[in-house]
């Protein structure tokens, strides 16, 4: 059975509203990359940027952006790609 759901790796989808807000890390991280969509907002998050992942958890806490409500979701740490 195949999954229907957006890889959380890869960048939002731009016909899919976003659901989260990325809160910390990197000043490098574009804003844009800032607001995704991912498909469960009680799982970590693992993004590739260059050499490394950024890792961000989901917290409790919401926030309205550009009239929809997203879940924020907070930086946690950085883990680097093995060669």
């Amino acid at each position: 059975m195949s999954s229907t759901q957006p890889d959380a790796m890869s960048p939002s989808r731009s016909d899919t509203l976003p659901n989260v807000l990325l809160r910390g890390g990197p000043a490098f991280l574009p804003e844009e990359e800032r607001t995704r969509y991912v498909g469960d907002v009680d799982s970590k998050l693992k993004l590739l940027f260059g050499n490394a992942y950024e890792h961000f958890q989901p917290t409790g806490e919401t926030v309205d952006h550009e009239g929809v409500r997203l879940r924020v979701f907070e930086w946690s740490l950085r883990t680097y790609v093995a060669e």
